[in-house]
């Protein structure tokens, strides 16, 4: 299932924080910056929700800016569906291959940082490919259900 991972902080100087926000066997960074109240990957034109899903990647996403809301769905896990709430400088959200999830900025935007982890297999093509939830008819009625309430990462 997703987790919740900590980082460390290792000095303060005046003004100053060092945190090591390593994570192992990260092999791909992706900065990911949202202006405003962006989703991503958009609704489709009739509104429903679209999803990405990486089957040969792992992500680490650092909130560094701002906070964004992850809707996560993985028919693997006891509950499939869940809220994650990212806040700025907070927890790593560790989402596993196979899940379909995506995000929306708070109004003023935000920046995340993903400490990829890709296996062999990944190529681009196929771990952005853009999942419709309106052609995935156990994806649409799961995201349907009423929703859980969020994970808040504090």
């Amino acid at each position: 299932m997703f987790a919740l991972l900590p980082f460390r902080k290792f000095r303060d100087t005046p003004g100053v924080r060092f945190f090591d926000i390593t994570v192992p066997q990260s092999n791909a960074r992706d900065l990911v910056c949202h202006e405003g109240p962006a989703v991503s990957p958009p609704n489709n034109p009739q509104g429903y929700w679209q999803f990405y899903l990486h089957p040969h990647q792992e992500d680490n996403l650092l909130a560094l800016s701002g906070g964004r809301t992850f809707y996560l769905v993985n028919f693997s896990w006891r509950d499939p569906f869940h809220i994650v709430r990212l806040e700025a400088n907070r927890e790593i959200l560790r989402i596993p291959p196979g899940t379909f999830h995506r995000s929306v900025s708070d109004p003023e935007g935000s920046i995340v940082l993903n400490q990829a982890v890709r296996d062999e297999k990944a190529t681009l093509e196929h771990e952005f490919r853009i999942y419709d939830s309106s052609r995935i008819p156990r994806l649409l009625q799961v995201t349907s259900a009423p929703a859980p309430l969020p994970r808040i990462c504090a």
